[in-house]
């Protein structure tokens, strides 16, 4: 059981800011950016070709409408998008914003407070639509 499985039921808390039958959304808690989101299918697959069409365009569909909420919550010059997918075994779009090339890199890191954690959190789940 993967670590975003344990998140999904519950077992590990999250900074969520969006969720429906299929995904989650929730802040990275190492990000390289204020805002940087994992947006995780709720089915336990390692790979992202792996998904069915279908699967795969509604992650794709759902990341769009969390991206959105990002940029009208989080000022950057973009949300840069990325799926690596080998520090976790269970398929997860890292939406990040970015302000230069570096920000997307996962080198250099920023700490925040749970106070910003939480009101990142609760401020992209209003823009959430």
């Amino acid at each position: 059981m993967s670590v975003f499985t344990k998140i999904i039921e519950g077992e590990i808390p999250c900074y969520k800011v969006a969720e429906d039958e299929n995904f989650i959304a929730f802040l990275d808690i190492n990000p390289n950016a204020p805002g940087h989101t994992l947006v995780v299918p709720k089915k336990e697959e390692n790979k992202l070709f792996d998904l069915s069409q279908d699967a795969y365009t509604n992650l794709m569909n759902f990341s769009y409408r969390v991206a959105k909420a990002l940029e009208k919550t989080v000022p950057c010059n973009r949300v840069g998008m990325s799926v690596i997918g080998l520090e976790v075994p269970h398929i997860h779009v890292h939406l990040i914003p970015l302000n230069a090339m570096a920000d997307i890199q996962f080198k250099q890191k920023v700490k925040l407070s749970k106070d910003t954690f939480v009101t990142l959190a609760e401020s992209i789940a209003v823009n959430f639509e």
